[in-house]
Formats: C-alpha cells, structure tokens, sequence
C-alpha cells in the first residue's frame, strides 16, 4: 500500500469517529431536552439529506478539486454543524449541517482510494478502509457513551477556561465540544493527503449541466449489468445498517431497559461485528466472486429479526457481533466491485456520488419511516420485524434479478477473473 493511503485512513478514522460520538451526543441533548420520541430515529435520515440533495454536485467537485482539499473543506463544514449544536441551534438542523460535510467528504475519501490503488488492490483496501472505519464507529458510539456518562461527564464539566465562560453545561454539550476537537485533528491529517497524477476536471458552473450529467451516471450504473446488482445490494444494506445503529437504542431501551450510555455500548458491538467480517472479506474474498456473497443478506434479514426475542445482554451481544459481521462481510466484497464498475464508467468521484446518492435515498426513505412508526406509537419490535422482512424480501429478488441477468455480463466477469489472476501473481 502507497503511504498516502496510510494518511487518508487515519483523517478518516478521525472524523468518522467524531460523527459517530457526536450522534450519541445528539441523542441524549434531544433526551435530556424532552424533545418528541420521533426526532431521535430522525437523526439518521437528517444526516442522510444532503447526501440526496447535493449528490449532482458533490461527485463533480470531488473530480475537479484536489481530493485531499475536498476532504479538508468538508471537515470544516462538520466543525460549523459540531458549533451549531454547541451554541443552542437544533440537533436535527445541526446534524444536517454534519450531514453536509460528510456528503462532500465521501465521495473524495473512496475516489482517493482508486486513484491511489491498482484495481488488484481495490478489495484489499477497502477492507482496510471499511474495517477503519467501522471499528472508528465503535469507538464514536462507545466514547460518545463515556463522555456523557456518569464517570467521565462531571471532570469534563469541571474543566474550566480562565476568565472564559464557554457556556458547556450539560454532559452532551461537553461531548460536543470534544468532537470539535476531533475534527480538528482529521483536518490536519487532510492537509498531508498527496496530490495524485489523476487528471482533474472541469466543474461546470451551470448546476442544471451537473444536473443531467448525474442522472446520466445514475442511470448508467444501473443500466450496465453488473453495476446494477452491486449498486442495489449496497443500496440496501447501508440503508439499513445506517439506521440499524439507532433502532438499536430504542431496542436495547424496550428489551434491556438501557439509558443512552449503556445503549452505545451494544451498538458498538454491531459495529464490532462489522469490522471483523469486513477483514475476513479482505482477506478472503477476491472481486470476480463479489457477487457470490449475495445470498447471506438473506439471513442478515432473518438475524434482525431475532433480535425481538433477546433479553439477556450475555446472548445478545455475541448475536449483535454475528449480525453484524454478516453485513461487513457483505458490504466491503460489493463496494469494492461497485467501485471498480463505476471508475471504469464515469470516474471515481461521480461513481462514488451516485452510490452515496442512492444509498442515502434508502437511509432516508428507512429512516423516515421508522420515524413515523414510533411517532405513531409503534414499537421497536415493530420497527425491526418490518426491516427484518423487507431486507429478506429485498436481497431474495436481488438474487434471482442476477441469475437472470448472469448470462448477459460474461465478459465483465472474465475480466474480473484476470485481475484476480494478477492479484494473485503479486
């Protein structure tokens, strides 16, 4: 692996890190302000918005601009929303803003990846990429469970600035503040990303120009054979993992009776769950056989679930940590093809804006949903039985939708054999 990929790992884990605390921190401000049940599950899809919105855009300037710049100004963006939430503005309104960020910031951080990494190397690095980043999501919910728990919230109250009132009273908005900090040191590491020799180009000015030629990537990924199968599978599944961190709380609060700290510790280990099996798919998996993982979102369907049946935490967290694994083992495989489908068709930051734009869609779309379940009263059993058979239903059609689809991509597949034979040469 070249050194820079070294640096665009550690800027990532920093600030996915602090998104992920600070949505533990978000939840107990909502909490702890009497705020309606609904808001809290709305978190997710708010920071899914501007992934939607922008999405035209992002890709394009992720292609024009330096990536290592990208990722700077995109991290500066997450310090306003951190600020917003600090200062007194709404938790849903601050965390889009954070949303806004990290939309900007995605597409850049997986185009740097293949502008870095030979195809041969795409599945590995994003094994490492994913397995960083899912394991800096378990460190996110877990520090954000410590810093407004009880051990940790009263010495970071106690800590005050000479002559400066700061205005942190509670033990969420001392987290906050923390993660302003965090995200300072993601920006540092932005700026020492290398430039690399990928040509840059043009952003057109014109947003109905960026418009129509992101919808003409959109619907050429789903039109091309094999683009269309790994976009829909992942497409799913982080529309559903990235709600399934939330849903996790309400669920550990209906079954286990755990506050907001406790809960971060069981949605840790879902994550915990994902980094393992995102590392045994980069060990494991090669990108000709990416597909063949398809049939095992069928029983992450059924996993969750089983999930409504757990009361004991000594059960459930081995089966959060299995649930989970499933899905990294699902999702590094996909990403990686995905990711080779879409630079060879349109390059890397738009491919990425349209995976992050159709994946966020389906955030949103679950999330809002979600969202309207509890505020109509419904419960978290509910919730997860209804994702739980849908995910199930989903990737059963995905599958038979790729059989029927398996004659018509041959040449695509001996192509990706040939990486994997070169793969294996080195």
């Amino acid at each position: 692996m070249k050194k820079g990929f070294y640096t665009v790992m550690a800027a990532q884990f920093f600030s996915s890190l602090a998104d992920n605390a600070l949505l533990v921190a978000a939840i107990e401000l909502l909490k702890s302000s009497n705020a309606p049940a609904w808001q809290v599950p709305a978190l997710a899809p708010m920071f899914a918005l501007f992934y939607v919105i922008l999405a035209p855009f992002v890709g394009a300037f992720a292609d024009a601009v330096p990536k290592g710049r990208v990722m700077f100004i995109s991290n500066s963006i997450k310090v306003v929303g951190c600020l917003m939430m600090l200062f007194g503005s709404h938790p849903l309104l601050s965390y889009a803003v954070v949303g806004l960020g990290a939309a900007a910031y995605s597409p850049a951080k997986y185009g740097i990846v293949t502008e870095l990494l030979p195809p041969s190397q795409l599945v590995k690095g994003n094994g490492w990429i994913e397995g960083l980043t899912v394991g800096s999501i378990v460190l996110g919910i877990v520090t954000g469970g410590l810093l407004i728990g009880p051990r940790l919230s009263p010495w970071l109250l106690g800590f005050d600035l000479p002559m400066i009132d700061t205005g942190v009273d509670t033990p969420p908005e001392a987290a906050i503040a923390c993660m302003v900090a965090v995200y300072i040191v993601a920006a540092v590491f932005n700026l020492r990303i290398p430039r690399t020799e990928a040509p840059l180009h043009a952003l057109s000015l014109n947003a109905a120009v960026l418009v129509r030629d992101f919808a003409q990537c959109n619907a050429k990924l789903w039109a091309d054979k094999l683009g269309q199968i790994t976009l829909a599978t992942t497409t799913l599944l982080w529309g559903v993992f990235g709600n399934l961190r939330v849903i996790v709380f309400a669920w550990a609060a209906a079954a286990l009776g755990y506050g907001t700290a406790q809960a971060s510790s069981l949605a840790g280990v879902v994550i915990i769950g994902s980094a393992i099996g995102a590392v045994l798919a980069s060990a494991r998996m090669r990108l000709d056989r990416a597909v063949g993982v398809i049939p095992l979102g069928i029983g992450v369907g059924f996993l969750m679930i089983g999930l409504n049946v757990l009361t004991n935490v000594w059960v459930a967290a081995p089966f959060l940590i299995v649930l989970g694994g499933l899905c990294g083992f699902l999702i590094v495989p996909m990403n990686a093809l995905l990711q080779h489908r879409g630079h060879n068709l349109m390059g890397a930051g738009r491919s990425i804006a349209v995976q992050n734009f159709n994946e966020q869609a389906c955030i949103l779309a679950i999330g809002g949903f979600n969202a309207g379940m509890t505020k109509l009263g419904l419960s978290a059993f509910a919730a997860i039985t209804v994702l739980g058979l849908t995910v199930a239903g989903v990737m059963e059609l995905i599958r038979r939708w790729h059989v029927n689809n398996g004659v018509t991509h041959r040449d695509e597949v001996e192509r990706l054999l040939a990486i994997a034979r070169s793969d294996k040469a080195h």
